[in-house]
Formats: structure tokens, C-alpha cells, sequence
């Protein structure tokens, strides 16, 4: 099975990803393509990289900006201080970084980034020839694209397999920059294929028409979600080396949710008997599966280029995101039963019913008895940004730290 690849904008999502089942996790330091999530410098990198390591969890560090000639100077530190924490690889997209990562530490595995565009096999071998060991291959290939450069190229491929897309090109893109001045390429990206737009005729200033007559107004540039869940057998056939999973800005409840799935699709097509690959194309991925990832909240979703070019299907245009079912409102943080001490995410009642998202598929209908302070008081109600000791009418045996609590808004009590 390929390697799962999990994303961790910040200690506590790397926490996350690793509890559900992450083989490997990707961070950002310094330089990396989402700089307002939270960053890995210093000890703190030094101190996830031992945390992941401790459990047999890969770390790859982000170096993938555009570099300009300012951060230049920075550069060598940067490189400096991956070694020193000893993460597993670098993720470069610049050819000047990758130059930098060669000459001054030429034992680090050097990833390319998806905003490197490799889109054939002539590319990915160029890449190769420049001491790039692993390819994460563009979002705009289909899988008979993908099949053909596994075939023409000695590298690992990593493809992602759910997350966002952007509307631009491999996430290249100026739009952030011109409307905001924040540079998208440089790790600032405002998300402006998000807003909602309208038209302004320059004689009628202060009149403004939707593109398409809907009372939310219109969302002309917001890509849906990709998911690739469905198409997992047949990317492990072909020869896949690392199924990513984009969302370092994401909550800690979408990176738990996401890897949860994808690591039980993984560990389940790991069951199949031999003959069974004989055709991954029939290989179905349980329904269960997909109806438990739906739960996660996105924009919803699309396979995107997957199997060719995709229609105005792969668009949502009427909403910035897809109505959620479900909300998270709790992380684990110790178990001294009966009491589970939790950090509370959105607002908790004695008598709701919650479901404890387990590893693997496993999920705990669960309903809340009492509820105290650390202190030991007893609450009528738990506020967000609080810790709470919740007691259950049920057992809690089957519970571990760093899981996660959600709840049905449709039923919650």
C-alpha cells in the first residue's frame, strides 16, 4: 500500500493525523506555501519531528514558496535548521531552493512540490536527474496519464487524493496578490476563488448584477473538494508511492476525519486476495466509506481530472461551502474514568447525545451525563475554549486520548 500522507499545520493537527493512522506527515517552516498556518522553527520542529518519529511516523517539511531575492538570505538557515531536527525531506518547488537543499545538505531526500506543474514524464525525469527523489505529480492528470509516467519514471510519485483545488494552474496563481496584495506563491493566499462575485457596468456605478440570478450571489471561481476515495484501487495499482491529503489550514476535526477514512480504505484494500487486482477497476470501495467521509463538511466533491476534463460539476457555485450535518465539539485530552477530560470546540449540555470518531471506522454513540470544571464543578454548560470532565450514561472503555467528539446537528439531544 502506498504511503498515506497526512497534512499538520500545527502540532495539534500533527497530533491528530498521527492518532488516525497518518504514515507520514508534511509541516511548514519558515518558507512555506501556507504561511498563515502555523509554522515549525527551531525547537518546535525539533520537537515534532521526535513526537512523529517516537511512532514510526515520517516527517516532510515544506520549503515550497517562490523564492525572491530577499528570502534568499533566509534560505540557509532554513536548510539548516531541517537538518538539525532530522525530518525525513524537504519539499522544494524553486530550482533555487533545490540547488541550496543540494549543496548544503546533500544527505536530505528532496520531494517536488505539486506547484513545480510536472505534467509528463519528460518533466519528471528532468526533476529526477536534478537529485529529486519523490514527484508529487499535477492535480490535472488523469489516471491514464498517471499510469504512463509511472511507466517512464524511476521516482516515487505521490498523488493527492482529497482537498482542495484551485481554480488556477497547480495553485500558481496572481489573483490573491492583485486584489489583496497577498502573494498566493509566497504562502499568503487570501482565497479569493472563495468570494462571491458580481458585475458592475462603469455607467451604473454602485449597481451590481449576479453573473448567474441566485439569491446567495455567485461563486464563479470556488472548486469543489477533490476525492479520490472511490478511485484508491486503481492509483494503488498503478503504481502509486504516496496518496496525499491536502489541509494544513483545515481544522484538526477534518485532518482526524479525512485520515481516519482513507487510512481504513488503505488498511482494507491491504485484506483483498491477490486475484482481486487482477481488475482494481472492480475494486469497490465500501459504501460506508464515503458516507463517513460526507460527514467531514466541505465544499463538496468532485474526481476532478481524474477521469479526463472535468465539467461545471467540479464547481460549486451557489455557496462558499457545502451545508455540514455534522459538527466537531470535542478533543480528548486524558481519561481517568469515569471522567474524560476533553477541550471543548463549540458548546456541550448534560443529556446530548455525541459519537466518538474511533480509529479505523469505529464510531461510539455516546450521551453525556454530567459535565464539571477542572475544578470540579459541576456545569449546566461547557464553553468553547474551556476544558470539561464529561461522565457518560455508556461505558468509555473503547475511548483514547487525542480522539475527537462530533455531534449530528440534526440530533443533538
Amino acid at each position: 500500500m502506498p504511503e498515506l500522507l497526512a497534512p499538520a499545520g500545527s502540532f495539534e493537527k500533527l497530533v491528530t493525523a498521527i492518532h488516525y493512522g497518518a504514515d507520514a506527515v508534511y509541516l511548514g517552516g519558515g518558507l512555506s506555501l501556507r504561511a498563515r498556518a502555523g509554522t515549525f522553527t527551531g525547537d518546535d520542529l525539533m520537537h515534532a519531528v521526535r513526537y512523529a518519529h517516537e511512532r514510526g511516523v515520517r516527517v516532510y517539511v515544506t520549503v515550497n514558496s517562490f523564492i525572491h531575492e530577499p528570502d534568499m538570505d533566509k534560505l540557509d538557515n532554513e536548510i539548516e535548521n531541517i537538518v538539525k531536527s532530522r525530518a525525513d525531506g524537504v519539499i522544494v518547488a524553486d530550482p533555487g531552493v533545490l540547488a541550496t537543499v543540494k549543496r548544503f545538505a546533500p544527505e536530505l531526500s528532496i520531494h517536488l512540490s505539486t506547484q513545480a506543474n510536472v505534467t509528463n514524464s519528460g518533466a519528471a525525469n528532468f526533476w529526477v536527474g536534478q537529485g529529486v527523489g519523490r514527484i508529487n505529480l499535477a492535480r490535472e492528470l488523469s489516471l491514464a496519464d498517471i499510469k504512463r509516467i509511472r511507466k517512464r519514471v524511476s521516482s516515487e510519485l505521490e498523488i493527492f487524493v482529497h482537498g482542495a483545488v484551485c481554480i488556477s494552474y497547480s495553485g500558481r496563481c496572481l489573483l490573491s496578490h492583485y486584489l489583496t496584495g497577498r502573494d498566493a506563491n509566497r504562502g499568503d493566499c487570501a482565497q479569493p476563488c472563495r468570494y462571491s462575485y458580481a458585475l458592475v457596468e462603469e455607467k451604473r456605478p454602485g449597481q451590481y448584477f449576479p453573473v448567474e440570478q441566485d439569491e446567495h450571489g455567485t461563486y464563479v471561481f470556488n472548486a469543489k473538494d477533490m476525492c479520490l476515495l472511490e478511485k484508491l484501487p486503481e492509483l494503488v495499482a498503478a503504481g502509486v508511492n504516496a496518496c496525499k491529503i491536502e489541509g494544513r489550514m483545515r481544522s484538526i476535526f477534518y485532518v482526524g476525519a479525512v485520515v481516519r477514512v482513507y487510512r481504513a480504505a488503505l488498511d482494507y484494500l491491504a485484506t483483498l486476495p491477490t486475484e482481486a487486482w487482477d481488475d482494481p477497476g472492480r475494486i469497490k470501495i465500501p459504501q460506508h466509506y464515503s458516507d463517513e467521509l460526507a460527514k467531514t463538511g466541505t465544499r463538496a466533491a468532485s474526481t476532478h481530472f481524474i477521469d479526463g476534463t472535468p465539467d461545471e460539476s467540479a464547481m460549486l457555485n451557489d455557496c462558499s461551502r457545502h451545508p455540514q450535518s455534522y459538527e466537531p465539539v470535542a478533543v480528548i485530552k486524558a481519561l481517568s474514568p469515569p471522567h474524560v477530560l476533553v477541550e471543548v470546540r463549540n458548546p456541550l449540555h448534560p443529556g446530548e447525545m455525541l459519537e466518538y470518531m474511533g480509529r479505523g471506522l469505529d464510531t461510539k454513540r455516546l450521551q453525556i451525563k454530567t459535565i464539571h470544571n477542572e475544578n470540579g464543578e459541576l456545569l449546566a454548560k461547557a464553553n468553547p475554549g474551556t476544558h470539561a470532565r464529561l461522565t457518560f450514561t455508556q461505558p468509555i472503555t473503547e475511548l483514547e486520548s487525542n480522539g475527537l467528539f462530533r455531534r449530528e446537528l440534526e440530533r443533538r439531544r
